[in-house]
């Protein structure tokens, strides 16, 4: 007896890069600031195009320490938030077909987040990557790294702790009663 023909990888990944664009849409921040995700494989790349806005100081012209902290630290909860539901994913306990924007995940809580800005941010595009260190049943800690032009020449670079989403929550909120005729 033959098991059920595997699915299309093109389908897996449509269904993941899915979840992913969910997952980000459900932080309007990262919209306001036009962050976007590049994702291969289980590894995700932040990306900041550059925009006008993003300019903090008009005569080096440099971005905003403010939005780079912001970059940095979205980063770091969706590199967090994506890992676990990588995760439920690839076990099968969550289907990525049912995570909307109405079921999206609770989302990890800073505890602290520490920037250390090396370099000015240059007006141009912007990248991040962020590794977890360290990822227990309630507390996590990711380091982040930012570059522009060269992956070895960072601009900012953090440290955060974070509380994550008891696993036993549900990933969405439970919804309001509907009321019986």
């Amino acid at each position: 007896m033959r098991g059920a023909k595997p699915e299309p990888v093109q389908v897996i990944k449509q269904r993941r890069d899915t979840a992913l664009r969910n997952l980000v849409a459900g932080i309007p921040y990262i919209n306001f600031l036009g962050i976007q995700f590049d994702r291969r494989g289980d590894e995700l790349t932040a990306v900041l195009p550059f925009q006008d806005k993003l300019i903090g100081n008009p005569f080096l012209p440099a971005i905003h320490g403010g939005v780079t902290s912001a970059f940095l630290e979205v980063t770091a909860v969706i590199e967090l938030s994506w890992s676990i539901l990588w995760e439920e994913m690839e076990q099968g306990t969550l289907d990525p077909r049912k995570l909307d924007a109405a079921h999206l995940p609770r989302l990890p809580k800073t505890i602290d987040f520490t920037v250390d800005y090396l370099r000015s941010g240059l007006p141009r595009d912007a990248y991040a990557r962020a590794r977890i260190n360290r990822s227990g049943r309630r507390y996590a800690s990711v380091h982040v790294e930012a570059w522009q032009d060269n992956r070895a020449r960072l601009f900012a670079q953090a440290t955060g702790h974070f509380l994550l989403p008891s696993r036993d929550d549900p990933t969405a909120p439970t919804p309001a009663p509907t009321p019986e005729a």
